[in-house]
């Protein structure tokens, strides 16, 4: 299993998650945990993602959310678990 730490951050709108959830879908990326939170109208969500079964490269996957994100006015980063788990390490 390739696991991807998506996330999600700007001000509320209708349709973020269904337009994130639509792209990962569509690319073939299964969805292993989630979390969201609104905090005064700001989004914020992380997300475990499986991108074994996608035929993206991790670089366009990220570029492509990223893209994603800009059109929907929020923030989308994605990192690889086992840096974001040397990134965290105390």
């Amino acid at each position: 299993m390739k696991k991807t730490i998506i996330t999600v951050v700007g001000k509320d709108t209708v349709g973020i998650i269904a337009k994130v959830c639509t792209y990962l879908a569509d690319n073939g990326i299964n969805i292993l945990d989630i979390s969201q939170t609104i905090v005064q109208d700001y989004f914020n969500m992380m997300m475990i993602v499986d991108t074994n079964r996608t035929a993206k490269d991790f670089g366009d996957m990220a570029r492509e959310l990223e893209k994603l994100g800009e059109s929907i006015g929020v923030i989308i980063k994605c990192q690889k678990e086992e840096i974001f788990n040397q990134m965290h390490r105390i």
